[in-house]
């Protein structure tokens, strides 16, 4: 038995910080956390200053027992949980459960698995920091206050299904994708006219280079703009002014949590959960510093190897040192940016993590070289037949610095497809420049973008809501609930105006372009949609961007030690749960839907709603003699935008598409999605049939096809007991109704001869004695 057990998160780790420790240490994974609230009850005394009542959940027990084997038999443990607010609380949990003294049990942190560091945090321990762990706590606390008492609000008063939740940070996070969405419903697109001109003029060499200016502002009217270029036939345009101006462009500073999400999204086109899940394997392999913090700040020994990295690859002209600065004053916690460890390893051998690896590698690198050095030339063009002037402007890079291995992305928001400057040709004052063409283009004001993954998480950290380790989580969770969707958006054809000033003649034409395509966007689901509604109107605070930012700030306060933790919890309980009362008391069931006019063949409401599966139109009332009809919104129809054109159309299923084999074939949508029925048996349609427009010629195949898959699949079929044996991609198994059962394993070779008494007696047999769940994956940090 080793004399040090030293405890750490994650199996991974553990391996990697053992080979380092050597003999005298033994590391074991405690798997996250070891403890959380009890389910029952809320978990938490309100009327006791909030104490919490803690229990090990049923798959940590047997981790636990070899914990407490091994602390007992050993001679000193050291706690080496991460160094944020969660792996304080993770090692607070261990002494308690363990039975370790919190005053005197070594608790050691790092923020990067490498010898010195392992090493160095071995020498210099310290003692657990009970700030930190109510810190975190008060959150877990204040969190499960909140989803325990508003979730069975929207139960009781929401007329859909009983999974609805909600949750301090993640029904803001919904708020913000609802509102965007709704700006882009009600925005009204204003047509301008934007004027180029196309010149061009001679290099050096003598060569004719062409070059853009732009006119002197957008005209709002094609009257206008055509009567700018009737103004500019005959016209003669000279140089007037050129200014030549230097120019720098700095890098960006090393990568955060945030702007490591951001940018593996924009560049890499990795969702924040598969970005934190990559960082983590890379942390956890000691490729790279700690992935959850809000510091930009590098170490002195990291700003020294990455000088070696930049003067050895490139020259000491591309190095510079730099110093950022946080603009986040409570970024504290985490002392490093994220960034390798090793700045002399570029890459990494294992394919999974290599792109987000050298992602990381090059930003960090960028961030210590040179600015890019421009040069800047605006040359402003006189127009001789009414002295209105055009502007030509382009760059020209004289040394690019960083830019030689890394240039920053950017989301919708900050992009303009029109920004791009290019290089001019030597031009002169009083110089004569030839036209070749003047262009009056007709476009389009568009709305602000739906949200990305990444774009939603710089808008969180703007209002400073939620903190490094709460962002991947948040999101996922509003996905899981169904109260956002990631999907894409096809664009429409829209056509627009072109009128061209050419050989002193202007002709007019038109074009068209697609609008309106959007990939991988957050939209909110209709049921997000009322959720938020319902939210906003009774429970204000909880939703307001503002408090929620105060909220963990009062966090902030608690981890230093400025601010007691279950005070601060009593002045957010008593008004929260005040709000909770009266909404329960006052609040009228949401019905979600809106009236869309009367079906014209039976004068009956046509009503977009709500339904347990989810958004539908419905024909009559529930109260009528005759039933109401139903039909299912399509995935890209919403009950606040569907037109009653629309929604008549949805009506068309079931449809009647012909004979085929002798039988009918009709096509609907159910529960689980389109579908054919044929011979009173159904077959899913593929994702690109539509239910609206397939033809038989198209189901005849298909109908075939998944007949032949599921007769290859059938070993035995027990009709009169709806029991059937069939083939698996792991083997033979029994089926009966909905639910599998397995075949035993002296049986599988034989599954053909099983009868149907044998049948039934496996199925009793594993009912009887159900197999027991694996233990969950390491639960990851929702702090």
């Amino acid at each position: 038995m080793a004399k040090n057990l030293v405890i750490v998160e994650s199996p991974a780790k553990a391996k990697t910080i053992e080979k380092i420790l050597g003999n005298d240490f033994e590391v074991k994974s405690c798997f996250g956390h070891i403890r959380d609230l009890e389910k029952d009850d809320m978990g938490i005394d309100i009327n006791n200053n909030f104490k919490p009542k803690y229990a090990v959940p049923e798959d940590k027990e047997k981790i636990v027992k070899e914990l407490k084997k091994l602390a007992k038999d050993t001679d000193e443990v050291w706690l080496a949980t991460d160094e944020d607010r969660e792996g304080e609380a993770i090692s607070w949990h261990l002494c308690e459960v363990l039975g370790l003294d919190p005053h005197t049990t070594k608790r050691i942190v790092f923020h990067e698995i490498t010898k010195p560091a392992i090493e160095r945090a071995v020498q210099q321990p310290r003692l657990l920091d009970m700030n930190l762990v109510n810190a975190q706590q008060a959150r877990r606390i204040l969190d499960r206050i909140v989803g325990f008492e508003l979730s069975p609000v929207l139960w009781r008063k929401m007329s859909m299904r009983n999974s609805l939740s909600a949750g301090r940070v993640q029904s803001v996070a919904v708020r913000l994708i609802v509102e965007r969405e709704r700006e882009i419903n009600t925005f009204n697109s204003v047509s301008s006219f934007k004027v180029e001109a196309f010149f061009t003029a001679k290099d050096s060499q003598g060569k004719t280079l062409s070059f853009k200016a732009d006119g002197p502002s957008r005209f709002k009217t094609a009257e206008d703009a055509e009567k700018f270029l009737q103004q500019c036939i005959g016209a003669t345009y000279t140089v007037k002014d050129i200014q030549v101006k230097p120019a720098k462009k700095s890098p960006a500073a090393p990568f955060t949590t945030s702007t490591l999400q951001q940018e593996a999204s924009r560049k890499l086109g990795y969702s924040v959960s598969k970005t934190m899940l990559l960082a983590q394997k890379l942390y956890e392999s000691g490729k790279i510093t700690y992935m959850r913090t809000d510091s930009v700040n590098l170490s002195d020994t990291a700003l020294t190897d990455i000088k070696q990295a930049i003067e050895k690859s490139y020259g000491q002209r591309y190095h510079q040192h730099r110093k950022f600065k946080n603009k986040n004053e409570s970024a504290q916690e985490a002392h490093e940016a994220i960034r390798p460890t090793y700045m002399d390893n570029a890459t990494v051998d294992d394919s999974d993590t290599r792109r987000l690896y050298e992602l990381i590698w090059k930003r960090t690198i960028a961030s210590q070289m040179a600015d890019a050095e421009l040069e800047k030339t605006i040359a402003k063009i006189d127009i001789s037949t009414n002295h209105e002037e055009l502007t030509a402007s382009g760059e020209v890079l004289k040394f690019d610095g960083f830019l030689k291995i890394y240039m920053e992305g950017r989301d919708d928001e900050d992009a303009d497809e029109e920004d791009q400057e290019g290089v001019l040709p030597p031009l002169a004052v009083k110089q004569v420049v030839d036209l070749k063409e003047m262009k009056a283009t007709e476009r389009f004001t568009r709305p602000a973008p739906r949200y990305t993954e990444a774009s939603l998480v710089k808008k969180l950290e703007e209002l400073g809501i939620g903190r490094p380790s709460t962002y991947a989580p948040t999101i996922t969770t509003i996905q899981k609930r169904s109260y956002v969707e990631k999907r894409d958006k096809e664009g429409i054809k829209r056509e627009f105006r072109i009128m061209t000033l050419k050989a002193d003649k202007i002709t007019k034409t038109a074009d068209t372009e697609n609008t309106g395509a959007e990939k991988a966007k957050l939209f909110p689901t209709d049921l997000g949609m009322i959720v938020t509604d319902f939210l906003n109107q009774y429970f204000d605070s909880v939703m307001d961007y503002g408090f929620t930012a105060k909220i963990e700030e009062e966090f902030d306060e608690i981890a230093n030690g400025k601010k007691v933790w279950n005070k601060m919890l009593n002045e957010f309980y008593e008004p929260f749960h005040q709000d909770v009362a009266n909404t329960l008391e006052k609040a009228e069931r949401v019905k979600g839907e809106r009236l869309l006019g009367e079906d014209p063949e039976t004068g009956k409401p046509v009503v977009a709603r709500m339904g347990r599966y989810g958004p539908m139109i419905q024909i009559g009332k529930a109260e009528d003699e005759e039933k109401p009809r139903f039909a299912k919104l399509k995935a890209t129809q919403s009950i606040e935008t569907i037109s009653m054109a629309d929604a008549m159309e949805l009506f068309r299923l079931p449809r009647n598409l012909g004979m085929f084999e002798g039988q009918e074939v009709t096509v609907n949508i159910g529960r689980f999605g389109p579908y054919a029925q044929h011979d009173k048996k159904f077959y899913s349609l593929k994702k690109e049939m539509d239910p609206y427009t397939v033809e038989l010629e198209e189901i005849g195949p298909l109908i075939v096809e998944k007949r032949t898959a599921k007769d290859e699949r059938t070993i035995k079929v027990f009709e009169k007991e709806k029991i059937q044996i069939l083939k698996g991609p792991y083997g033979p198994y029994i089926k009966q109704g909905l639910k599998n059962y397995k075949i035993p394993k002296e049986r599988i070779d034989h599954a053909a001869d099983i009868t149907v008494e044998e049948a039934k007696a496996i199925i009793e047999d594993v009912k009887a004695n159900p197999p027991k769940k694996k233990a969950p994956p390491r639960k990851k940090k929702t702090e």
